[in-house]
């Protein structure tokens, strides 16, 4: 099970994020842009995932990740319940979260990856 503070921990080092108080839920944004967010009750964490991709994520494995609500669903976003997922793996995803949200260039530095022009 992965607590905010686990989150807390790998989304703070990685560069731009800012953490937020919004209406009771803690919030990860690089900007303007959630990438990382967490239900009033730290059950559920959203974050930012491929549309495109987010229907087989869920369908792989219903018992950890589920479809945001109706109105949630024109955004990149999927989410997943906090007591299925373990620290390696939530680290995998916050920080390919915050990649879907920074320049290439940021992401790139941070990770020590060539980007090729």
């Amino acid at each position: 099970m992965i607590t905010v503070d686990d989150v807390r921990q790998v989304a703070l080092a990685l560069p731009r994020t800012t953490e937020h108080l919004i209406r009771d839920r803690i919030k990860f944004r690089v900007g303007r842009i959630v990438y990382v967010a967490f239900s009033a009750d730290e059950t559920t964490m959203g974050f930012a995932f491929p549309k495109e991709e987010r229907a087989a994520l869920v369908a792989a494995e219903p018992e950890k990740f589920h479809l945001p609500r109706p109105s949630d669903m024109r955004f990149n976003w999927v989410e997943l319940t906090t007591a299925a997922v373990g620290r390696a793996e939530m680290r995998e995803i916050v920080v390919e979260a915050w990649r879907m949200v920074v320049p290439k260039s940021v992401a790139a530095a941070h990770l020590g990856v060539v980007v090729v022009r």
